[in-house]
């Protein structure tokens, strides 16, 4: 189908970080092909008003667990060990695949309703995932969490391997495969050298939790003598394209660490507040160079997947913390839900800007809101004032998923039924 966004307002994250006025999008299949003036050349099967809209690219959310939504609100207020392995790995080790099927669509739902249009998403049955990802028209990166164990580490492996052959490059490409290590301090450098060689012969990325808290640092010091990010960059996974999720505790070292090897660390602010991990530099990895992207975490540490809210937070934390009003503007936070979250899993010629020849990834934003006015500064209100309920419309590959806040892919009331009977099994499980 071909779709004219009409007399809209654009902030195409494109470089230039401009806003432009009153244009219009034309949309062929999964592309987009034109932004300006009307040309009646173009055959539209659909037109869209964007008075009172603001076009921008969807968001990209770089680390997520989306199946946990079935432990939303489930084992708060713990410190972070605690919560891991006294509340959390004691009830995934009951999680079923239909479990994962029901939670990562409501996750979806939540996803497109708030903006994100594609996720890297670190969790088991990932297969479940997949079928999600097909059914709701989402974009997304499959990456199966491995944790060394004892007597299942090769099928783990395999699991990964099948992984990638039945879902990489699905779904009009919109689906993607990367290997994930959980976290050096559950992966020894020999599991850690056998997913590189997984990762070498498919061609693929690697997705894994670095530096998330000062224990996880002390006890790598201990144990190798080096900071959890130096530790695997000598056992040579960076060699890999890698997503880093949290990088919160980092030195100078570690920080030029992952410019040199064109690392791509995750913030994920409300997560880390939460859980009470830290604060991420991200003005000084951002100053030195580094691309940084943006993420959620999953529902149980967050406890939702509203990036406008990740985006805030990433845009105002710093300025706390250096004491310094300048510290990631508004621009920059976009920037890390957007373009730098497409470079992070190597989608930036594709996606993570409105752009003549990239895939149509499109959100429409209803801007005539009380909490908006008055629009001094669009990209201000961007990360400063815009919420993810504001988010009207939303475009992937080129196919209308929520329109006017309507769901058009998935039965919202089905699901949300679905998965609260699910976690309430699954808790007494």
């Amino acid at each position: 189908m071909n779709i004219l966004i009409k007399n809209i307002d654009l902030v195409p994250m494109d470089g230039k970080e401009e806003v432009i006025k009153n244009t219009n999008i034309y949309i062929e299949e999964d592309q987009i092909v034109h932004i300006g003036e009307l040309k009646e050349d173009i055959k539209v099967d659909r037109t869209i008003d964007g008075k009172n809209k603001l076009a921008m690219p969807g968001l990209i959310n770089a680390h997520t667990h989306i199946g946990m939504s079935l432990l939303r609100n489930f084992a708060d207020d713990l410190p972070l060990h605690e919560w891991l392995t006294q509340k959390i790995w004691p009830t995934e080790a009951n999680l079923t695949a239909e479990d994962v099927y029901w939670g990562s669509l409501l996750s979806m739902i939540e996803m497109i309703q708030s903006g994100t249009t594609t996720f890297c998403d670190m969790y088991f049955f990932m297969d479940e995932v997949g079928k999600g990802l097909e059914e709701t028209g989402m974009r997304g990166v499959l990456t199966r969490g491995l944790i060394e164990e004892e007597g299942k580490n090769l099928g783990k492996l395999l699991n990964t391997k099948n992984l990638y052959k039945n879902w990489n490059g699905k779904g009009n490409g919109r689906i993607k495969v990367m290997v994930a290590p959980h976290a050096p301090y559950t992966c020894s450098p020999e599991f850690l050298g056998k997913i590189m060689d997984l990762a070498k012969e498919l061609d693929t990325g690697v997705h894994i939790h670095l530096s998330e808290t000062e224990k996880e640092v002390e006890d790598s010091l201990k144990q190798w003598g080096k900071s959890p990010i130096k530790h695997v960059y000598d056992l040579g996974l960076f060699n890999f394209p890698t997503v880093a999720a949290h990088c919160v505790h980092v030195d100078d070292d570690d920080i030029n660490i992952l410019k040199e090897n064109n690392v791509s660390p995750v913030n994920n602010p409300s997560s880390n507040l939460k859980l009470a991990s830290g604060f991420a530099p991200i003005d000084k990895m951002l100053k030195a160079g580094i691309n940084v992207a943006l993420g959620t975490d999953g529902s149980s540490s967050n406890n939702n997947l509203n990036m406008f809210e990740e985006i805030h937070l990433a845009s105002i934390i710093n300025k706390a913390v250096n004491k310094d009003a300048v510290s990631v503007p508004a621009i920059e936070a976009l920037k890390m839900a957007t373009i730098n979250g497409a470079k992070a899993l190597n989608w930036n010629k594709e996606i993570g800007s409105i752009e003549i020849g990239k895939k149509a990834d499109i959100i429409l934003i209803d801007m005539n809101k009380p909490h908006l006015y008055p629009l001094h500064n669009i990209i201000s209100a961007l990360a400063y004032s815009v919420q993810g309920s504001d988010v009207d419309t939303v475009i992937i590959d080129g196919k209308i998923l929520m329109e006017n806040r309507e769901m058009k892919t998935i039965d919202v009331e089905k699901v949300m039924y679905n998965t609260e009977k699910i976690a309430q099994d699954l808790i007494r499980r």
